[in-house]
């Protein structure tokens, strides 16, 4: 059986994984004033739209997923042939419409392409199923590799289908945002009233560092932390930590909003890195979304992973 994996753009995946195992991504549209960009993972055209618009006006920005008739085209004028049955694994519904969407689409298409595939030479059923991560950004990686890696061992769809919905359940993704200000801005924007001007203002100014859980749909902050790059060491020790104590998949994710070569200087990466390659922990890091960058602001920097349940710290 042929299983293709769909994804939605805000899952940090470097391109080169995305590209070498066939992953089919739904683009979600940035607009900032005039200057719009589809995000298809290109991580050269997501940094220079960055630096020409993103840093100065990013919380002004209007996202669009992927409408319910685009959905269904690409998958009736494409997968519906390509494949046989199809995991869309997207960004928490709770974060974005890209879900609902592809739920929507999802009966179309099913109704719909029977003599799309007749005309292609195929016979057999098609089938997809719509997966909510329950995460965002680099938490959404873990369930597509985990995807790809079942996929590639030959495992059926019943067994991928029962293993991404458990690893949903268990994925968590740690984020830290550098500039409060640009957060209160975005979330001012979208409606959000939850970050406060005073918190924002004493934070800034003591140089507090919130670091933010996504887990099971809900995202709040679990630490305070004086300054970015101490933050940042503490979440890398304890995705370290939880590494060591054995995670539910070989994977850790990373994302970062901007060049990765400014992740790598972080104090504790190297560490991190080290710890994972002692325990068979395969690393991938990546340019943050453009869709993740212009929610949580430019400098941002995210770890995820799947493991039992524990606490930051």
């Amino acid at each position: 059986m042929r299983i293709g994996i769909v994804v939605d753009s805000a899952c940090d995946l470097p391109p080169d994984y995305i590209d070498k195992h066939g992953i089919v991504v739904l683009p979600i549209t940035v607009r900032i004033g005039e200057a719009v960009l589809a995000d298809h993972r290109d991580e050269e055209a997501t940094l220079s739209f960055l630096q020409a618009h993103v840093a100065e006006r990013g919380h002004e920005a209007e996202t669009t997923p992927f409408t319910v008739n685009q959905i269904r085209d690409l998958f009736l004028q494409r997968l519906v042939i390509d494949y046989d049955h199809v995991f869309c694994l997207t960004i928490s519904k709770l974060r974005s419409q890209i879900h609902d969407n592809a739920l929507q689409a999802s009966f179309a298409i099913l109704n719909d392409y029977k003599p799309v595939r007749q005309a292609a030479g195929y016979n057999s059923p098609f089938a997809l199923r719509v997966i909510d991560t329950l995460n965002l950004f680099a938490g959404q990686a873990i369930t597509a590799v985990e995807a790809v890696r079942m996929r590639d061992a030959g495992a059926n769809v019943a067994q991928i289908r029962a293993r991404l919905e458990q690893l949903a359940e268990h994925t968590v993704g740690y984020m830290i945002p550098r500039d409060l200000y640009y957060l209160r801005a975005r979330a001012r924007t979208k409606g959000d009233r939850s970050v406060g001007l005073i918190g924002v203002a004493l934070g800034s100014a003591l140089d507090i560092k919130p670091v933010l859980r996504a887990y099971r749909g809900q995202t709040e902050p679990v630490a305070k932390i004086k300054g970015f790059e101490p933050a940042a060491q503490k979440m890398f020790e304890v995705a370290g930590a939880r590494v060591r104590a054995g995670l539910m998949t070989p994977t850790l994710a990373l994302g970062y909003g901007g060049e990765l070569a400014e992740l790598r200087a972080l104090p504790g990466y190297t560490q991190l890195r080290r710890t994972c390659e002692e325990h068979g922990v395969e690393v991938l890091e990546s340019v943050m979304s453009l869709t993740g960058m212009v929610n949580v602001g430019k400098g941002a920097v995210a770890v995820a992973f799947a493991a039992e349940p524990h606490k930051f710290g």
